[in-house]
C-alpha cells in the first residue's frame, strides 16, 4: 500500500485593512494630481503644438536707452548765463529715478537728457512772458489765468503740448526748461526732480515774476 501524502493548498494571507485603506487614499490623491498636471501642460501649449507666447513687457518697464545722442539745440549764451548753466548742469545727477543720463547732440554745458523717450533739461532758454490780457492768445505768452506750480521753492509754468509737457522756471535768474514726454505719468513730479539743483545753482528773482509764484 502506497502512502499518498495529502497536501493542503496554502491560502493567500489576509490583507490588512489598514494597508488597503492607505492604498485607497493614495489612489484618491494621485488621480487629481495627475489631472492637474495634465491641465497645466495643456494650457501651456496652444492648439497645433505651438508653445504659448510669453507675456509682453509691461508699460512700466523702462525702455532700452539708445546710444545715440539726444538732439538738442545749444544757442550761444552770454558769459553770465553760461556760467549759471554750467553750474546747473554740473550738479545734475547721473540718474533720475531709473532713467540714466544720456549724451546730448550739442551744449552739454547747458543741456542734459535722461531715459527713452528722453526727458530733457535746457538751461538759458527764453523766459516766457505773461500775457497782458485774458483774451490774448496765439502769441506764445503765459495765459494770465494759468496755474503756476510752486515745487520745492521753484515756480514752474507747465505748458501742455501734444507730445510733452514743457515746464519752465518763472522765478530764476536764468530760465531752465524741463520737457517731459507724455509717456511719463505725473509729469510735474518728474520736473520737480530738478528743483533742488535749480535752487542750489540758479538765483531767484522777484522783479517781473508772476503773482502766482508768490
Amino acid at each position: 500500500m502506497v502512502d499518498v501524502e495529502t497536501r493542503t493548498e496554502q491560502q493567500p494571507p489576509a490583507k490588512d485593512p489598514a494597508v488597503r485603506s492607505a492604498a485607497l487614499w493614495a489612489t484618491v490623491v494621485a488621480v487629481p494630481v495627475a489631472l492637474l498636471v495634465g491641465l497645466m501642460i495643456f494650457f501651456q501649449v496652444l492648439p497645433g503644438g505651438e508653445a504659448k507666447p510669453a507675456a509682453s513687457a509691461t508699460a512700466t518697464q523702462p525702455a532700452a536707452v539708445p546710444a545715440t545722442p539726444v538732439q538738442m539745440a545749444a544757442p550761444k549764451l552770454a558769459a553770465g548765463p553760461a556760467q549759471v548753466c554750467l553750474a546747473v548742469t554740473s550738479q545734475l545727477p547721473v540718474k533720475v529715478r531709473d532713467l540714466p543720463a544720456r549724451k546730448v547732440s550739442a551744449g552739454p554745458e547747458q543741456n542734459a537728457a535722461y531715459g527713452e523717450p528722453p526727458i530733457t533739461v535746457a538751461c538759458g532758454v527764453t523766459q516766457p512772458q505773461t500775457c497782458k490780457s485774458l483774451g490774448e492768445t496765439g502769441s506764445g505768452c503765459v495765459p494770465m489765468d494759468s496755474e503756476l506750480l510752486n515745487m520745492n521753492r521753484v515756480c514752474w509754468y507747465a505748458d501742455q503740448q501734444p507730445a510733452a509737457t514743457v515746464f519752465t522756471t518763472m522765478d530764476r535768474e536764468v530760465p531752465v526748461r524741463v520737457t517731459v514726454p507724455k509717456q511719463y505719468e505725473q509729469s510735474a513730479q518728474w520736473a520737480n526732480e530738478f528743483s533742488d539743483v535749480v535752487v542750489e545753482t540758479d538765483k531767484s528773482i522777484s522783479k517781473g515774476v508772476p503773482s502766482g509764484c508768490v
